[in-house]
């Protein structure tokens, strides 16, 4: 009898060590919208738009959500904005969207980012509604570079980023 309860409480004591060390974060938004801001931006995660076409959440693997980027500072020339997403145990982070084909990108790119300027100077917020998290990441970025105007030769850049409570 005192060598089942000696062996109960060990086991007990153990499983108190290792329990904390496997336990691992996840990044999920409990109250959405969630919302930084800085003198220049205003960045907001929420739920994501659903309909036909739109990527839908699958349990294990990732959720969805939306973003919108909102210029409520000084107006600005031209504006890119980048999302990505962290691997456990790497320091590396993903990309959630990429360029299609590079050829395609390099030839708009100037275009497209003095679009996307003059649309939150009017504005007009950055809009995605539907983009994919992976379940395991515990960091989503969202990087802004730009350029102000008067300031054109020299790039601005900013990150937002939400983290694993």
């Amino acid at each position: 009898m005192f060598k089942k309860t000696i062996l109960a409480i060990s086991t007990l004591f153990l499983l108190n060590i290792v329990a904390p060390t496997l336990e691992t974060k996840a990044l999920t938004f409990d109250e959405l919208p969630t919302k930084q801001t800085s003198k220049q931006w205003s960045v907001q995660v929420d739920k994501a738009d659903q309909g036909k076409g739109l990527a839908k959440p699958k349990r294990g693997k990732f959720r969805t959500y939306s973003l919108e980027v909102d210029n409520i500072g000084k107006d600005i020339l031209s504006a890119e904005i980048y999302m990505f997403r962290n691997e456990p145990n790497s320091t590396t982070k993903f990309s959630l969207f990429g360029c299609p084909g590079e050829e395609d990108c390099n030839k708009n790119h100037f275009d497209e980012a003095t679009f996307l300027a003059k649309q939150l100077n009017d504005g007009i917020p950055y809009r995605f509604k539907n983009f994919l998290l992976a379940e395991k990441a515990t960091e989503f970025e969202v990087e802004i570079i730009w350029t102000q105007k008067g300031s054109e030769g020299r790039p601005l850049k900013e990150t937002f980023t939400f983290t694993a409570e």
